[in-house]
């Protein structure tokens, strides 16, 4: 065998390694879809926050500073920080590394999908709600049944492009020793004493899941397209 048919054979057929970047996988994919539906229902909840209507004589209500400090904390720290904070002091007793990092991660998420579903629904044309209020609907009804099936619309996409962001940067899970993906080519590499075949089978890996997402979520913005034509 040549030089890259050997390394290859090291980094994925010997010892049945390519099994590691298999269960590698499943880690980083439980990881990420846990933590995409954690923070989608984190986001739903901070951008009502946010859109709350205050009394009169105030600017904003305190909901409204409560899901402001929350955006900016997050999306002010790094992600890998957050995920130690969440893994050495927050859950130090837990032994479910799986559940702590989608935890962190949907907390995460959730500062940014709650500012794509806060856009989504000011896109909403103000004359829906107007519509909802005139047919005798309360401002709840009128937001969970006119405005929000709308807006879900509008976010769909981001959305789904966030989803695709959440998977790769779960690749940090690694600092505290979960064997995702990433991980899992890095200790095939410390075993076979070379990096390359290992990393770019990883990153391969990576960017086939991605694509495979990125067409999926291309076909549903096209569908979705046609039928508001209709």
């Amino acid at each position: 065998m040549n030089n890259i048919e050997t390394k290859f054979y090291n980094a994925f057929i010997v010892n049945d390694r390519w099994m590691l970047y298999v269960k590698g996988l499943g880690v980083t994919l439980e990881i990420a879809l846990f933590a995409g539906i954690i923070g989608i229902i984190i986001g739903c909840i901070v951008a009502l926050m946010k859109l709350s209507e205050p009394k009169k004589g105030r600017k904003h209500t305190l909901w409204w500073y409560l899901a402001t400090a929350y955006v900016d904390v997050i999306r002010g720290t790094p992600a890998v920080l957050q995920l130690l904070i969440m893994w050495f002091i927050v859950f130090s007793t837990s032994k479910n590394g799986v559940l702590v990092a989608s935890l962190s991660f949907g907390i995460n998420s959730g500062a940014y999908v709650s500012e794509i579903i806060r856009a989504g629904i000011l896109a909403v044309d103000k004359g829906q709600t107007e519509a909802g209020y005139s047919l005798g609907l309360t401002k709840g009804q009128t937001m969970w049944e006119i405005v929000l099936p709308q807006a879900f619309k509008n976010v769909l996409p981001p959305i789904g492009n966030e989803f695709i962001t959440l998977i790769k940067e779960t690749a940090i899970v690694g600092y505290v020793s979960l064997s995702d993906l990433t991980r899992a080519a890095s200790q095939i590499s410390s075993r076979t004493y070379e990096a390359f075949m290992p990393l770019i089978g990883a990153a391969v890996i990576y960017f086939i899941l991605i694509k495979i997402l990125t067409l999926l979520l291309e076909a549903l913005e096209r569908r979705m397209r046609r039928s508001d034509l209709r």
